[in-house]
């Protein structure tokens, strides 16, 4: 007796059916002919949250100077034109970051709190009290406010510190430091200082991602409550101003400043953090000074 048995037919290119019918979810052309001196990298993709901060990202990570860029985002879909200057050409077609190889491992701590003089000094003396190597620092002062992550390794192995009573301990004695200056700021406020470990692996530590906690941690003691100073009110070095327009529900970001590396990172950083969303936006520089009007 034949025992017959049927399965299903699942015709192969069923799942490839969407991409046909809409394309890829994310093109990126790479142009190195169009401009004498610069790349033109477009970016089409389904648009997903934080998407044109990682786009920045990626092109900050490989130190590329962006002097135009065009942005669109609707109906799902993200359009990014950006325009790179740099000293060569970029010839890759593989639009990702450069990935560290290290696989070394350190503790990284997070402190904010109130600046001071010789702040440094006392938080360096009471790492090296705790017999803690010091392996990288990177810190961020403004309007009196510090933020600040720092790398560090156990002195005697030289590896990520683990022992969970002594990160503790760490986190006691750095916030003691830190607690000294917590009287009020200029304009009236206190900023409480908090410090925090986390482990850290080494191939992770690329600077633009410090410096995107390092915004996120300024943020977190609101280091732009404070009264211009009169040196900045003379004179018309930058200027940031917000129009409301009701009819389409946005609200329109006009910025002018100096141009300078990293200024498209931090501001796409900085909106980002206010849990704002970027849907349009015209970037370009001009004779050092830059205009960005985003939606």
């Amino acid at each position: 007796m034949n025992n017959s048995v049927c399965w299903p037919y699942f015709d192969p290119d069923f799942d490839t059916l969407p991409e046909r019918l809409y394309g890829p979810p994310c093109r990126v052309c790479i142009d190195n002919d169009s401009m004498n001196g610069c790349t033109v990298v477009k970016v089409d993709s389904v648009n997903k949250e934080g998407l044109l901060l990682e786009v920045v990202q990626v092109l900050t990570d490989m130190n590329l100077q962006i002097c135009k860029s065009y942005i669109s985002c609707d109906a799902g879909w993200f359009m990014d034109v950006i325009t790179t200057m740099t000293n060569y050409k970029t010839y890759s077609n593989k639009f990702i970051p450069l990935l560290s190889n290290s696989t070394e491992q350190y503790t990284a701590i997070e402190m904010t709190g109130r600046d001071r003089p010789g702040l440094f000094s006392e938080i360096s003396a009471a790492l090296v009290d705790l017999r803690c190597n010091i392996v990288e620092v990177h810190a961020w002062s403004h309007n009196a406010r510090l933020a600040c992550v720092a790398y560090i390794s156990d002195q005697s192995t030289d590896s990520a510190i683990e022992d969970p009573s002594r990160l503790t301990s760490i986190e006691d004695h750095l916030t003691t430091v830190l607690r000294a200056t917590t009287n009020r700021n200029g304009d009236g406020t206190s900023t409480r200082p908090d410090v925090k470990t986390s482990e850290f692996l080494g191939g992770e530590g690329n600077m633009t991602s410090v410096e995107r906690r390092l915004h996120q941690l300024m943020l977190s003691v609101r280091d732009f409550e404070a009264p211009s100073s009169p040196k900045e009110m003379k004179g018309r070095k930058r200027m940031v101003t917000i129009e409301s327009c009701e009819q389409k529900g946005y609200s329109i970001v006009n910025i002018e400043c100096k141009d300078r590396p990293r200024l498209m990172f931090d501001t796409v950083c900085t909106l980002t953090d206010m849990q704002y969303v970027i849907f349009h936006a015209s970037i370009s520089s001009h004779g050092g000074y830059a205009f960005q009007v985003c939606i």
